[in-house]
């Protein structure tokens, strides 16, 4: 069999498994969280719906809204090696920019997140 025959062939298989891939798995596919980061930029995006009071605060002082640090997940950076794992949690060091400045914020999450899915904002610089 030569080059061509079997570049053909390699084509053609990976046409019918792309296709059946987005065919069985759907907008899964193409819109998934792959790497680390992004999966918990994606987490954080769905699950951040409270805050505690200092960061209430915080937030209130500088007009900002838990909605707004929501939709800014997409363009935030997670420092991993500032995170610090509990027991039963873990405490997310996360960099934002808001209006032209980088927001430093620590999101606090439970790692078994079938019993508790939120997480909290705890801090805001």
């Amino acid at each position: 069999m030569d080059l061509q025959r079997r570049l053909t062939l390699y084509l053609f298989g990976l046409i019918i498994g792309g296709a059946l891939a987005y065919w069985y798995y759907g907008q899964r596919l193409t819109t998934s969280a792959w790497l680390p980061e992004a999966k918990l930029k994606q987490r954080l995006r769905s699950t951040l719906l409270k805050s505690s009071p200092a960061a209430q605060e915080a937030m209130d002082a500088e007009g900002i809204a838990l909605g707004d640090l929501r939709v800014r997940m997409d363009s935030a950076t997670v420092d991993f090696g500032e995170s610090v794992r509990g027991k039963d949690s873990i405490i997310y060091a996360v960099t934002a920019p808001f209006n032209g400045r980088e927001l430093r914020l620590r999101i606090s999450a439970l790692r078994d997140f079938d019993r508790d899915s939120t997480a909290t904002l705890i801090g805001l610089r």
